[in-house]
């Protein structure tokens, strides 16, 4: 079966380093060893020794090296082929649930990212879809979703599928007004998309967007289950709208002053005495 794909050319510069790396030691090896013996048991090396010396490892190893490290980065290239398609929704090609939550919540762990907002993006009435027009026309009514949804971010955001219609996108550092500017293109994006469900009937697409905006490290619960909420007061108000809340600050660790309770004397409080 022919190979799927070939190695670029740093992995050929690897293979090759590699081989010659593994050979130079070889070499040596053999050199040293073939030396002790021959001072043991003859007069010495001499020049047709070290020439076998320096040969025969050559001769032997190198193809075997050179075979085996090819293996070895191709195995390793399908290896992070493969891991790249377990992170990724087959459909769409968005990040998975999984893979998207994980990656949302290292961009909130930064001390020094600044935050960031969160959007959910659900597609309206997308149950219709399927029911009228079939799943076919459904599944392409989300490529067309994500394709707009792409080319409304930027390349450092983060794009996710959530589960069934429902998509996040993280924008790093993004601030209310940036986010609300975002949310949206993404939702006026996905409104000029001309759809001809099943090839007869054209379709409009919309979406209703709920967000959070974080300016400090978040836990992703939390910030996805505001955006959540917001993203629910979309569809309750009719759809196709954008929702967005900024989340408060953490309060900071302040030392409580006590009241006191009692009466005070010189400074001290005490009891009172029924």
């Amino acid at each position: 079966m022919a190979r799927e794909f070939r190695l670029p050319r740093q992995a050929w510069a690897g293979i090759i380093g590699r081989t010659l790396g593994h050979m130079a030691v070889a070499v040596v090896i053999s050199v040293v060893i073939s030396y002790i013996i021959l001072e043991v048991f003859s007069q010495g090396i001499g020049q047709i020794g070290l020439i076998v010396a320096i040969i025969a490892p050559l001769a032997l190893g190198g193809p075997m090296v050179f075979y085996l490290s090819v293996r070895q980065f191709e195995l390793q290239m399908a290896y992070d082929r493969l891991e790249a398609a377990a992170a990724r929704d087959s459909l769409t090609n968005c990040l998975n649930h999984g893979a998207f939550v994980d990656a949302v919540s290292l961009a909130l762990a930064d001390e020094q990212a600044g935050g960031g907002t969160l959007l959910v993006i659900d597609a309206d009435h997308f149950k219709s879809i399927n029911d009228r027009y079939g799943h076919a026309s459904g599944d392409t009514a989300l490529k067309l979703i994500v394709a707009a949804i792409r080319s409304s971010v930027g390349s450092l955001d983060i794009i996710g599928r959530l589960g069934g219609e429902e998509f996040g996108v993280f924008l790093p550092a993004a601030n209310a007004e940036q986010a609300q500017r975002t949310a949206e293109t993404i939702r006026q994006s996905v409104q000029m998309i001309e759809f001809d469900a099943a090839g007869t009937k054209a379709c409009v697409l919309s979406v209703s967007i709920g967000g959070a905006v974080a300016a400090e490290p978040v836990d992703f619960g939390v910030i996805f289950k505001s955006a959540d909420e917001q993203l629910y007061k979309v569809k309750e108000s009719g759809r196709n709208g954008v929702s967005l809340v900024v989340l408060l600050p953490r309060p900071t660790a302040t030392t409580a002053i006590k009241e006191p309770t009692g009466l005070v004397y010189r400074g001290q409080e005490v009891k009172r005495i029924a």
